[in-house]
């Protein structure tokens, strides 16, 4: 028989870490006016952590017995919490914000704990979709300065090879990590015209190259080996011979001095007798996305809800006691799914949504100037068939155009506070024991009259005063 004391031992540990006589290592963290002094003791920091081991290998002991370790890169708050983690094994990200919770992860990986960085990597994946959403461009740079985060990487990707202009067109394209701009080229479903593809990768070349004439009759023989040098793990990575003729000729061929000879002379004899063997590899055609979702482009706030309900609604996701104005609502809402633009079928809403976290659904009821919503702080998951938990969740309703007059109904049971249906044809949002829930039987939510809100001892009260059955105009998810 094995009996573990593990919460005693992690709460043993935890004191120790507050034990201020015993300590034998000073770890300095932060900068100028925010540095901040922490003591530890080497034993525990060298069998935690295989960081500190080398860093503490590697540190001589000053007049004091101590040996001085500087992390001015590290902030005291995150430091701490790394810390109670080396000693008690807890992390407690309950009431922390998203962004410290990513920097969090980041210092994980830079201190060699690879189980808490692939936790927290998880944790984004699982419940913070939406956060990465809004803030891709910084994640995707952030996570190949090391190479490590490849879940967060392939999550990333899976994103660009659909919508590859976010990353493309951004202002930050030419300062993509090498091994970024490697990891999206790989892929075989990347969504772009090869010939666009090389117009990339010229421009991401040419500035790292600021030495190069602007004009290209300009450039010498060296001048193609610096930019074939910088791009020499990129090109073999182009479908050169999915390429159009005259973009072959007016866009390749000016650069054909970075290319192989073998690749520029196959790459020739291709145009003329595209039947005879060459002896470069051709590497497949990129595969085209038969249901690729469409990109957001300037689409309007809303046709259901206005800044004063969603300042009211942001209001209640921060549990304030008095509203938030249109002015300083610190959330920007960014739609995901309307209704009359993408379909009222229940699959609609699975596909596109799968995955956003910290979404809010709003529906208007047909032949009532009634608004009614949710709020899901989880992520939508349509491979997951049960029951969800959280204590977050709640459910509203507007009516009429006064903002005051509404209802707001948080959840009272949070081992019932959604319900992933195995019937993802039929069922959409579902919140509570139909407190508000969207089905269908004949895949139009506007069609069968099957949505419904009633009673129930899962959320506070009901959002409606004619319960039950109703029919939707439209509906739209943030």
């Amino acid at each position: 028989m094995v009996i573990k004391f593990l919460e005693k031992l992690s709460q043993d540990f935890s004191e120790l870490l507050n034990d201020k006589e015993e300590y034998n290592v000073i770890i300095e963290v932060g900068q100028e006016q925010n540095k901040k002094n922490f003591t530890a003791h080497s034993t525990v920091l060298r069998y935690r952590s295989s960081y500190f081991n080398k860093e503490l290998t590697n540190t001589i002991l000053n007049d004091d017995n101590n040996k001085i370790i500087a992390k001015t890169n590290i902030s005291a708050q995150i430091f701490e919490i790394i810390l109670k983690f080396i000693y008690g094994g807890i992390i407690d990200i309950e009431n922390t914000d998203t962004r410290t919770i990513y920097d969090l992860m980041i210092v994980a990986n830079e201190l060699e704990f690879e189980e808490l960085s692939e936790k927290l990597e998880n944790h984004f994946i699982e419940s913070k979709s939406s956060w990465l959403r809004t803030h891709f461009t910084f994640v995707y740079h952030s996570i190949f300065k090391n190479n490590k985060f490849q879940i967060l990487e392939k999550f990333c990707n899976d994103i660009i090879v659909k919508h590859p202009r976010i990353i493309f067109e951004s202002a930050e394209f030419t300062s993509l990590h090498e091994f970024a701009l490697v990891s999206i080229l790989r892929r075989e479903d990347l969504q772009m015209k090869e010939s666009e593809i090389w117009d990339y990768l010229i421009k991401w070349g040419t500035t790292r190259n600021p030495t190069l004439p602007k004009k290209l009759e300009e450039w010498s023989d060296e001048n193609f080996m610096a930019l074939k040098t910088t791009l020499q793990q990129c090109l073999p990575l182009i479908r050169y011979f999915h390429i159009s003729n005259s973009d072959v000729m007016f866009k390749i061929k000016p650069y054909k001095k970075i290319l192989d000879k073998q690749i520029w002379n196959d790459l020739k004899q291709y145009l003329i007798l595209p039947d005879h063997p060459v002896e470069s590899i051709i590497l497949p055609p990129r595969l085209v996305l038969k249901q690729e979702l469409p990109e957001r482009v300037n689409e309007p706030f809303s046709i259901i809800i206005n800044e004063e309900h969603s300042a009211m609604i942001s209001s209640w996701i921060d549990n304030r006691p008095t509203s938030y104005s249109s002015r300083n609502n610190p959330y920007e809402f960014q739609l995901i799914l309307r209704g009359s633009k993408d379909g009222f079928a229940p699959r609609t809403f699975w596909d596109i949504c799968d995955r956003h976290a910290n979404t809010i659904v709003v529906t208007k009821v047909e032949g009532t100037d009634e608004i009614i919503g949710g709020f899901n702080p989880l992520a939508w998951d349509i491979t997951k068939e049960r029951w969800m938990k959280t204590n977050k969740s709640f459910i509203f309703s507007f009516k009429g155009d006064n903002i005051q007059n509404s209802i707001l109904s948080r959840v009272e049971n949070e081992n019932y506070a959604l319900w992933y249906s195995p019937r993802k044809d039929r069922y959409g949002p579902y919140f509570g024991n139909n407190a508000f829930m969207m089905k269908s039987d004949v895949s139009d939510f506007t069609q069968d009259m099957l949505s419904r809100c009633k009673t129930n001892n899962k959320y506070e009260k009901s959002i409606r005063t004619t319960e039950d059955r109703f029919s939707i105009i439209d509906y739209e998810n943030y």
